[in-house]
């Protein structure tokens, strides 16, 4: 597995992560695109901030290592990249709205 890799399944599990809470929780839905398009946002920014702590892709891969529980540790924080960046904007929205 290259960090290539690595880093689109995190996109891939931050989008699967708004979606599924979009769908759960209907009040922070902005529909199927809308979700995507946050989740995307939203894993990439939290994985780049979380990454600089040694869970990013490359640190995953260390040296051709496969380190499991970094990958773990990854995919949990790219879906709650996807939720957060769903909260945060639709409490924007609303914000806008009023």
């Amino acid at each position: 597995m290259t960090g290539t890799l690595i880093s689109l399944i995190s996109i891939f599990i931050g989008i699967i992560g708004a979606n599924v809470f979009g769908y759960v929780k209907k009040k922070f839905s902005f529909g199927f695109t809308g979700n995507t398009l946050i989740g995307v946002f939203g894993s990439i920014f939290l994985i780049k901030s979380f990454g600089r702590l040694g869970f990013d892709p490359w640190s995953i891969m260390n040296n051709g290592d496969f380190d499991a529980f970094r990958l773990v540790i990854n995919m949990i924080v790219s879906a709650l990249g996807g939720i957060m960046g769903l909260v945060l904007v639709k409490y924007i929205y609303r914000k806008m709205n009023k």
